[in-house]
């Protein structure tokens, strides 16, 4: 397959003018968002729709993933005034259901945490009604900050393993293994909390590699999976091996749920927090 040109299943538009009343209220409140920061190929229609998912402790990241589009800066202390300023932004934008996430910021002592716990509790004060979902980093496998998270009491965490394991030196600073630690230690501290995780395709791994992942995932106790298409930000990322066809993406979300994943979104361009509320209807 020529991997120069898209296929036709992933000619989707971003149109700047149909999303700029929400860039003008993230402007406003000076909030980051992935969306805008990984240049997400779904972003006109989620803006469109007044859908964000919100990035906080700042946009600057401190590992080096060759696949991610956040930078690489050393970051800033985090700001005391986000939470709240995330909040407004639920509350005026009417949301049901918001997903928060972060760079990963290994210079915090708890890896942002405590900031996680703080943004919850802003949210629920201001949109009582608003459903949280936290997609976090790996705190570098600190089962306190990952208490402090599950304390503040999110209607779902999520936590990326990305990619298969033979794959991981794109992933600068991840450890496949203590990935799927994160994922079971949520489980063990919050059993009524479902456990999301998300993996990208195109990257060169195989099919038998990718069940083996399901299979991992669920042996950690993860309810929930996203599986999208890998798309390389510039060409100075890491590029795209494969464009993987919509009949394949069926297949494993088929298979996924044969495996016991309560809910599976799988397409090209499913992202962590595309159709985020679809999950939580899930049983």
């Amino acid at each position: 397959m020529n991997i120069a040109r898209k296929p036709e299943w992933l000619q989707k538009r971003i149109n700047p003018a149909a999303h700029a009343a929400m860039e003008g209220l993230l402007g406003e409140l000076h909030l980051h968002t992935v969306c805008q920061e990984a240049r997400c190929p779904n972003i006109t229609e989620c803006f469109r729709e007044r859908q964000a998912t919100f990035l906080i402790l700042g946009a600057d990241c401190t590992r080096l993933c060759s696949f991610c589009n956040v930078t690489k800066r050393t970051p800033l202390p985090p700001d005391s005034t986000e939470p709240a300023r995330v909040a407004e932004a639920v509350f005026r934008l009417g949301l049901s259901h918001v997903v928060i996430t972060s760079p990963t910021r290994d210079d915090l002592p708890d890896g942002g945490a405590g900031h996680y716990a703080e943004t919850v509790a802003a949210i629920r004060s201001a949109a009582p009604a608003t459903k949280v979902e936290l997609l976090i980093p790996d705190f570098l496998g600190s089962s306190e900050s990952l208490a402090r998270v599950v304390a503040s009491a999110p209607a779902i965490i999520g936590h990326n393993v990305e990619t298969v394991p033979r794959l991981y030196d794109i992933r600068a600073g991840g450890e496949y293994g203590r990935s799927l630690r994160v994922l079971r230690m949520l489980g063990e501290l919050a059993p009524a909390v479902r456990s999301k995780s998300g993996i990208m395709l195109g990257l060169g791994e195989t099919e038998d590699e990718v069940l083996t992942v399901f299979a991992d995932l669920r042996a950690a106790g993860c309810s929930y999976l996203g599986i999208g298409q890998y798309l390389a930000p510039s060409r100075q990322h890491h590029p795209v091996r494969e464009f993987i066809r919509p009949e394949l993406f069926e297949k494993y979300r088929i298979t996924a749920l044969s495996m016991g994943f309560a809910h599976v979104e799988s397409g090209p361009y499913v992202r962590s927090s595309y159709h985020a509320a679809r999950y939580d209807g899930a049983p």
